[in-house]
């Protein structure tokens, strides 16, 4: 009987923490405020405020109008650089950013 060349053995390396992805957009952290409002930073030091009250009280609100509950609002969190909430809507960190950094506010 001939011999069977032994298995490659499986050489990944795990990565911990997990990579911080790069661009400047993502956002680093994220703080519910009041009034259907949050507080950002991005990776690139920028700060500023998002007011998703316009967007939130529309007609056309769609995924957003669950944020209308302020307990549901109040759990906005971070998923892979972007604000978002549990089994709901997230927000396009490129273009928060883009506002911020021209006027301080976000008002999708």
């Amino acid at each position: 009987m001939r011999e069977q060349p032994a298995p490659e053995q499986n050489r990944a390396i795990a990565v911990n923490p997990a990579p911080i992805p790069a661009m400047p957009w993502r956002v680093t952290s994220v703080r519910a405020l009041d009034r259907m409002r949050l507080e950002v930073a991005f990776r690139d030091g920028a700060t500023g405020v998002v007011d998703l009250s316009r967007l939130i009280t529309s007609e056309n609100a769609g995924v957003f109008m669950a944020l209308k509950d302020e307990a549901y609002f109040q759990q906005a969190c971070l998923e892979l650089g972007a604000v978002s909430w549990p089994d709901g809507p997230d927000l396009a960190p490129d273009a928060m950013h883009r506002a911020i950094k021209a006027d301080g506010v976000w008002k999708p």
